[in-house]
């Protein structure tokens, strides 16, 4: 499964980057005016730290507006995914984007059903939404479960599953052993999964166990055991 990043913010964005394991990165309306600046210019710099996927959503309520806007969007950046919601007006844009060749990402998917019509639109990710769901008492990892189903019954279905609304942890490892090709997570999430207190009380015996030993600068001790080998 493949991480992507859930936000705007260029110094997060630049951090995980720096970790070796970010993909892509999804964006929305909500988290680009949350950071400010122009538009934009934070999609195109994002692509060109990613180098993957970056989702950038369109605002128009009606077909003609989401095309129009999605257009424009892919020209951003190849990089770029055009990012529609799951309404009637969504679907059909997909599958007009889609014919010209135009990834694009539904969002807001709450049931199978939604995804089954995404998918057979062309959609290049659907987009379930797993904390909303789990916030209404609905199993948010099972509608992966079943998306991944419907999808691997069908042949002429190429969508990749995207759990999106990631909470914490174990939504990802959730969405991950769900089958979920790909997980967007916040920043605070992702810092979450490498941190554990064992991890942290491990290390910090570690390295006290290791100022105890009287030559312990590993360069110098490279350096010296190779000019042992050399002679």
């Amino acid at each position: 499964m493949q991480i992507f990043l859930d936000t705007a913010n260029l110094a997060e964005i630049r951090e995980v980057a720096s970790w070796g394991v970010l993909a892509g990165v999804t964006t929305n309306p909500s988290l680009i005016a949350r950071e400010g600046g122009d538009f934009l210019e934070t999609i195109h710099e994002i692509c060109e730290i990613v180098k993957g996927p970056v989702s950038a959503e369109t605002v128009a309520p009606d077909v003609e507006g989401m095309l129009r806007e999605g257009r424009l969007l892919a020209t951003v950046h190849p990089h770029v995914v055009v990012k529609v919601p799951l309404t009637e007006a969504g679907i059909a844009t997909t599958r007009r984007l889609a014919d010209e060749g135009i990834r694009v990402n539904v969002t807001l998917c709450f049931q199978a059903s939604q995804a089954l019509l995404a998918g057979l639109a062309g959609a290049a990710y659907i987009s379930p939404f797993v904390g909303r769901l789990d916030d209404v008492s609905w199993d948010g990892t099972d509608l992966i479960r079943q998306i991944v189903g419907v999808y691997a019954n069908s042949a002429t279905i190429h969508t990749k599953v995207l759990a999106a609304s990631i909470r914490h942890p174990l939504h990802l490892v959730d969405a991950a052993l769900a089958g979920a090709d790909v997980a967007t997570a916040p920043y605070k999430v992702l810092k979450a999964c490498i941190r554990h207190p064992l991890t942290d009380s491990g290390n910090a015996q570690f390295l006290a166990d290791w100022a105890k030993v009287p030559e312990r600068d590993i360069s110098l001790l490279v350096e010296k055991w190779r000019a042992k080998r050399r002679s």
